[in-house]
This record gives C-alpha cells, sequence and structure tokens, in this order.
C-alpha cells in the first residue's frame, strides 16, 4: 500500500470539543489500514539518516518493540534487493497524527540509516533508481507498504547528498512513494556572474566527457537556445547566456514565470546533466528592457532551471535570537519603495506587519517575531498554526511576494525559537517556501487524541476521588484571557482576602495575567486535574460537557451577556442541533450549581433557553460593576495603554458575530463600514476601536494608523467600554452593559430584517426598544457620529426606561453578591 500524506499541524488540531486532533480525510486511514511515513530526513557522514514511523491502524504500539520496521531498497532491473534494520525511536507525533482515540502509537517511530555504498556494484557506482519500501511487523502481522512525505521540510523534499565525489544522491517522492537516485555527476555549475548583457557560467566537467552546447528550451514557445561551451583547461568549461536573446522569447503581455529547461550536450549530441553544485550561485540577474529577472534556480533535485520573472526575495542567511529569527537576502534588483514583512496566518484570520531593512545593493534585513505586540502594550507568542512569510511594499495589499529560501540556508532549518512555553519553528514547504509554524503549547504526547481521551476518562475521573482543593478554577471563553465576570469574581475574592488559589484556564499561552494567579493550561494534564479537584469553577461560557460535578463542588456559570438575540433552545434555526451544540448543553447545563441573571427580564429567558432547573442568581454581572463606580483614574490608565490621544473621543464598534459567515475556525468580519469616508470626515477628533466579537477571527486592514484601533485581541471589554464616548453596535448583548454609563449609543443594523428573521430572532422588540437610532449605512452612521446631539435626540425618554427594565439590578454590588452566595456553600 502507498503511504498517507501527513498534514500540517494547523489543520490537524481542534481543541474546541474535547482537545483531540483531527485530520485530512486521506489521514482518516480504516481501522485495519497501515500508515508509514517520513518525517525528517538529513546526511550524516555520507548517510542518509531517516526518522519515520509505521503502525497498524487497529494494533498499538505503547512500549519499545511492539513494532519492528525494516527498510528494503529495489530497483526496477531484478538487481538483489539491500535490507536497513532500523531503531525504535518513540514518536508521540505518530499518535497525534493518527487522527483517532483508541490505541497508542508513540513506539511506531523509527531512525533508519541508509548506507549509499551498500548499493553499489562491488566498488563501482550505478547510476539508477531504487525504491525504498518499509516492511512492518506488529504481533505475529507483516505489513509491506512505501514511505509518505511530511507535510514540510526535509521529510517533504530531503536534501541532496554525496557519498562520493562525482556521485549524486537524490531522494525524492513521486506520488507518495520513496525513492533514491544515484546519478554519476558528469558535468557541474559552480560559479555565476552576470558580464554586460550576458550571464557566464563557469563549471567542470568529468574528464571523459567533451561539452560542445550548453541548450536551452522555452517551455511556452519553440524557443531554442544554444550556447557554445569553451573548455578553460582541467576540466573546467565555461559559456555565456545572451540575456537579451532569452528576454526577447518572452510572449508578448505576458506577466507569468517563463520557464527554461537547460542541458549540456557533447559535439556528438549527447545530453548532460548540469547539477548546480555552487553554494552561492543560485540568484537573479537584471533582464534587459523591464522589471524583471532571470533567476539561475537550483531544483529540489539538483537540476539548473532558468526563469524570466519578476524579482523574488530570496533569503540567503538565517540566525536564530533571542525574540525569534533574522533573516537576510536580496530582491535581485534595488527597490526604492520601503517594504514591509506580512506575517499572515494561513487561514487568513490575523496578520502583523514589520519593517524590513533594504540597502542601495538590492540587500534586504528583516526580522521575524516569535512573539507579537497586543493593542494594549503587552506581548503574546504568535497563535498556534502556521503562518506565510510575505514581502511586499508598505500599504500594498496584493503585491505580497513569498519568501524563498536559497539553496545556501537549506541547512539552516529547521529553526526554534521559544516564547511564552511554546515553540516557533522556522521551517520550509513546497522545497524553498519559508513558512512558520507555531506549535501548541501541549506536547504531543498531551495533545493526542489518544491521550485526550486517557485524560478524559482516566485521570478526570481519579482527580475527581482526590480531596477538594481549596482553590477556584476561572475560565473565560476556554482560556481566552482574565476578563469578564470571572475577573470581577477573582477581584473581589483576592480583596476579602478568601484563603483560596487561584487557577486561571490559559489556551495556547494568549493570555498574560496578574500577579497571584497560576496559569492552567487548557486540555492539559493539570487542567483535568483542576476541573476534578478545585473546590469552586467559575466561568462565562460552556464548561467541558464531560465536566461531572461533585459533591461538595461548585459550578459557578457567569454567562457573558443580557439575552437580546436569541440563544440555545429558543434558536428558530437548524444550526444548532446539527452541529450537536444542545446535545452537549443537555449534558453540561445539570452541572452547573448556579447561574447568573443580570435581570428579572433575563432570568426567565435565561432558565428557558438552557433548560436549566437549578438555582437562578438575579446579582446583575459582576463585570458591569466598574461601570457603575466608573473610576476616571483607571480610564486615563486605559487610554494611555491604548496609545489614545488626549482630546479625542472614543468610538467604540462592537458588532456581534453573523451565523452565516463562518470562515477559518471562526466567523468573518462583515465590516460595512466605510473606513475611508469615516476616517476623512471623523479622524481630526475621534478615534475609532473595533471589537469584533470574541468567535471573529480576522484581520483589520488599515489598523494602527491613529484612527481606527483594532482592539479584537483586548482581554476585557469592560475596559474598553468605560473610556467608550459613544458605543456603536448591532444586536450584541453589549448595549445592555453600555446601558450602565449613559453615554450615547448608536444601531448599525444594515441587515435588521436578515437578521431578526433568518438568523436569530429577539427576545424583544429591537425597534421599538432600542435607546439610540437604528441606522442603515455607513453615511447615516458617520453622519450620525459628526453630530451626535442630533443624531440621539428623542431617545432620552426610552434610554432611561431601557435601563430601568434592564439595568436594575446594576448597583456595583453584583461581584459581593456572587461572592456572597458562593463562600455560604
Amino acid at each position: 500500500m502507498k503511504g498517507l500524506p501527513l498534514m500540517p499541524v494547523a489543520a490537524q488540531i481542534d481543541f474546541a470539543a474535547a482537545g483531540t486532533r483531527t485530520v485530512s480525510p486521506a489521514a482518516r486511514a480504516l481501522p485495519d489500514a497501515t500508515r508509514m511515513g517520513i518525517r525528517e530526513a538529513r546526511w550524516q557522514d555520507g548517510k542518509l539518516v531517516l526518522t519515520g514511523f509505521a503502525h497498524r491502524q487497529d494494533r498499538g504500539c505503547a512500549r519499545r518493540g511492539s513494532a519492528l520496521t525494516v527498510l528494503t531498497l529495489t530497483r526496477a532491473d531484478g538487481r538483489r534487493p539491500v535490507r536497513v534494520f532500523t531503531r525504535p525511536l518513540r514518536l508521540p507525533e505518530a499518535t497525534e497524527e493518527s487522527g483517532q482515540q483508541l490505541l497508542n502509537h508513540d513506539w511506531s517511530g523509527f531512525t533508519a540509516v541508509i548506507d549509499p555504498r551498500r548499493l553499489r556494484d562491488g566498488e563501482h557506482w550505478q547510476d539508477g533508481v531504487w525504491t525504498v519500501t518499509a516492511t512492518l511487523w506488529s504481533g505475529l502481522r507483516r505489513r509491506i507498504g512505501t514511505l509518505a512525505p511530511h507535510w514540510c521540510g526535509s521529510g517533504e523534499y530531503p536534501p541532496l547528498g554525496w557519498p562520493a565525489p562525482d556521485v549524486l544522491a537524490e531522494p525524492f517522492f513521486t506520488d507518495g512513494e520513496l525513492h533514491l537516485r544515484l546519478t554519476t555527476v558528469r558535468a557541474r555549475i559552480t560559479t555565476a556572474r552576470a558580464v554586460g548583457d550576458q550571464l557566464e557560467l563557469t563549471g567542470h566537467a568529468h574528464p571523459d566527457v567533451a561539452l560542445d552546447l550548453l541548450r536551452l528550451h522555452h517551455r511556452q514557445t519553440p524557443t531554442e537556445l544554444a550556447c557554445p561551451v569553451r573548455p578553460c583547461g582541467d576540466g573546467s568549461f565555461s559559456t555565456r547566456v545572451p540575456l537579451t536573446e532569452l528576454a526577447a522569447a518572452r510572449l508578448e503581455g505576458h506577466q507569468g514565470i517563463g520557464y527554461w529547461d537547460a542541458e549540456l550536450t557533447t559535439a556528438d549530441g549527447r545530453p548532460v546533466r548540469p547539477v548546480v553544485d555552487g553554494q552561492q550561485l543560485a540568484g537573479q540577474y537584471p533582464l534587459p528592457g523591464g522589471e524583471r529577472v532571470l533567476r539561475l534556480k537550483r531544483l529540489a533535485d539538483g537540476r539548473m532551471q532558468f526563469c524570466d520573472q519578476r524579482p523574488i526575495p530570496i533569503v540567503d542567511r538565517v540566525t536564530t535570537g533571542p525574540d525569534g529569527f533574522e533573516l537576510a537576502g536580496s530582491r535581485g534588483r534595488r527597490s526604492p519603495e520601503p517594504l514591509e514583512l506580512v506575517l499572515r496566518h494561513s487561514d487568513g484570520s490575523a496578520e502583523f506587519h514589520r519593517p524590513v531593512h533594504s540597502g542601495a545593493d538590492g540587500r534586504f534585513r528583516l526580522s521575524v517575531p516569535s512573539t507579537v505586540a497586543t493593542s494594549y502594550g503587552g506581548r503574546l507568542p504568535l497563535r498556534r498554526g502556521v503562518w506565510d512569510l510575505l514581502l511586499r511594499p508598505v500599504d500594498r495589499p496584493g503585491e505580497e511576494q513569498h519568501l524563498t529560501l536559497a539553496p545556501e540556508a537549506l541547512d539552516d532549518l529547521p529553526a526554534t525559537a521559544r516564547a511564552g512555553g511554546k515553540s516557533v519553528t522556522l521551517q520550509r514547504r513546497w522545497h524553498e517556501t519559508l513558512i512558520l509554524d507555531s506549535h501548541p503549547v501541549l506536547s504531543p504526547a498531551e495533545r493526542s487524541g489518544w491521550a485526550q481521551a486517557r485524560l478524559r476518562t482516566e485521570d478526570y475521573r481519579e482527580a475527581r476521588r482526590r480531596p477538594l482543593r481549596q482553590c477556584v478554577l476561572y475560565d473565560v471563553f476556554g482560556g481566552r484571557g482574565y476578563a469578564d465576570s470571572p475577573r470581577a469574581v477573582h477581584e473581589e475574592l483576592v480583596r476579602r482576602g478568601a484563603p483560596l488559589e487561584h487557577l486561571w484556564v490559559v489556551d495556547d499561552a494568549q493570555a498574560e495575567l496578574p500577579p497571584g494567579l497560576r496559569t492552567v493550561r487548557a486540555y492539559s494534564p493539570e487542567w483535568y486535574e483542576a476541573l476534578g479537584t478545585s473546590r469552586y469553577l467559575v466561568g462565562n461560557t460552556h464548561f467541558p460537557d464531560f465536566l461531572h460535578r461533585r459533591a461538595g463542588q461548585t459550578v459557578v456559570q457567569t454567562w457573558h451577556g443580557g439575552p437580546l438575540k436569541r440563544i440555545a433552545y429558543d434558536v428558530e434555526n437548524a444550526w444548532l442541533a446539527d452541529s450537536g451544540y444542545l446535545d452537549q448543553l443537555d449534558r453540561e447545563a445539570p452541572n452547573w450549581s448556579v447561574l447568573l441573571s443580570p435581570s428579572p427580564f433575563a432570568t426567565p429567558i435565561m432558565r428557558r433557553a438552557f433548560r436549566f432547573a437549578g438555582e437562578v442568581l438575579e446579582s446583575g454581572y459582576p463585570r458591569d460593576d466598574s461601570l457603575v463606580t466608573g473610576d476616571p483614574a483607571e480610564a486615563a490608565r486605559i487610554r494611555a495603554r491604548l496609545g489614545i490621544p488626549a482630546g479625542k473621543r472614543v468610538v467604540l464598534y462592537a458588532p456581534t458575530w453573523r451565523d452565516d459567515h463562518r470562515g477559518g475556525t471562526g466567523y468573518r468580519l462583515d465590516l460595512r463600514i466605510d473606513l475611508y469616508a469615516a476616517r476623512r470626515a471623523l479622524g481630526a477628533d475621534h478615534v475609532l476601536l473595533v471589537r469584533p466579537h470574541a468567535h471573529v477571527q480576522d484581520p483589520l486592514p488599515g489598523a494602527g494608523d491613529g484612527f481606527l484601533y483594532n482592539v479584537g485581541d483586548y482581554p476585557d471589554v469592560r475596559d474598553l467600554l468605560l473610556i467608550a464616548d459613544v458605543l456603536v453596535t448591532d444586536y450584541s448583548s453589549i448595549l445592555f452593559d453600555f446601558a450602565i454609563t449613559g453615554r450615547p449609543m448608536l444601531f448599525f443594523t444594515y441587515d435588521l430584517e436578515h437578521y431578526r428573521d433568518d438568523l436569530r430572532g429577539f427576545y424583544l422588540d429591537f425597534e421599538e426598544h432600542a435607546p439610540g437610532p437604528l441606522l442603515e449605512t455607513s453615511d447615516q452612521l458617520i453622519a450620525a457620529l459628526r453630530d451626535l446631539p442630533a443624531a440621539t435626540e428623542g431617545y432620552a425618554q426610552r434610554y432611561r426606561a431601557f435601563r430601568r427594565t434592564f439595568c436594575g439590578q446594576d448597583d456595583g454590588q453584583a461581584s459581593a453578591r456572587v461572592v456572597d452566595w458562593m463562600l455560604a456553600q
């Protein structure tokens, strides 16, 4: 059988449900299938060292020796096979990538050392291709298959080796099969330089080869160029490629890459494969008559290729520093405009920009960070996933180019930096394209489906048998930060000096916590232990559906918003039921000790929507206490942290998400505000803070220009409400919180009918009760912000009635009421 391809971590991990790893359809092998693959390849002392794995999906490999793999190299001409015995290697990644929870495959890993000298015919090297197959012994059964490539790095495109001075060993994959090609090299290209309008190549040929011509074949046209080869003595030779003629062969109007395949020929017409063997040979050479270059490229198999193309950024030096990676390279041409690095998540949900230092000679230097700055002046590690590295002129979207790795820098990768307790690896894909892989905080041995199943079914159950600890485990949106009502409860407990340990759930190291809190990694062994042994659990969203509240344990469900749009069982569409959400809710809700309600209006709605039969505490939301007290000094500190100039009016735009705008791992930002018009009309005396819903993952183009602020990463929206002079929202429950302040609200309701009638619906007549004007267009919104008194005139009485109905519990004592209830249990 052929090996199954391995997929990137970013495409497989899904911690949202149970911390397990999901895999591509190809990797979801049948129960009795066999998975075999290569993760890494390198050369050491002239030998090819492979790291890989092989296991049956229906049989575990949990202990050393439970799986034995032997590699066999065969040739199509019937030569005697060569067998290579492997050494066992513990490789938890194999269990993780198996995509199942039943079996442990940690000891399916192996290391194999292939010595190409064993493939000789006696003492003589013979050209040819050897196919590498794997034989797996697991139990009493034997399986034979081929080894699949990894998704990146040397396991995708293995490096070339030189087992002898004139013998090139090329490991390569074809259709999911590993091969090893041995070639006696008869001609090497060792140097290249521009000489006027020609490119001069020099090299060295085997003594029995008399070269005559370098032939270039243009793929897109019938054009061929024949460049005479001049011998230089001692086997050396040189030839010159006419750049003018090469550029003239380009199709009129063609903007893509023009490919030229190259081969050397002897006087009698025999082809000789030229191998690029100069460490700094591959490069870019300006073509006459335009902004294009001729790129001399060394392919993965060592062959030479010419590309007529736009200049691209090629990195030829990589170093690892304390804060990430330093890269240096060349663009092929001098660039008059400033450049920037764009670090973009592969799912398009986030991007960051970094300056690039450009020289007059076309060289550039840049830093690739392992951490990124937050909107509030902190730094966090890059969130997990694969990040693309792109270069472009500053503020020129659409002109990005991937960073490409030069042949001489291939050995510098992978390079790994540590940040915030996690690893960030600079790696390559498709042989030479640079990427950044930010690994999960959990190790492969912790995050695999098998490990998570054991933690859930065994470790958690065992933890529930231990004595309860006097501690509180807090969780905000599955580990997103120090925020919301759990933060307010924590602050009240600390203020009282309650003799409790405080644990805070953090996912992917994406939070900064104040002193006195201990971080608990989401889905880690310590997380399962804390769920089972903590006296109190305080969370603002769903707890895991396997949670079983034990005797003496108190589970406080604070929830995270008053009911405006319909929730849970009150949503009249099939999406929630089809997603399994309601089934999970049925398992979870009975384990809540108490559900907090912000108002008498909300209490019956929340009880019905969640089908919750337990106690509902009509306390108000603890997170809103600070809005009642309104500390001006704290507001000034928040403004300073965000870098908002004094005297600027703060407009906070905080829309909810749309169920029909899914994308990647979350929802897309449906931004209908004309930012150019808003900046022109409001930029002199306003700043616009955009706070997407927690479910929305999208970059905000143009943010950071002094007018537009992306505060999606700000941990606690209550701080933003504290400094906002005006709130712009749509159907978000944030209007209940902001109403406490009495400040103006505008409602940007461009899709009111669709949202009300098709997506969610409301618990109240929104058009009748909204404490501010409903605006349908961006122009109306901007005009209202320019003249707020006129826009909000006539809404004062409605605003007061809204506060009486929905904010009656908000007296600044909600946190105290909740803590009183907790300590009384």
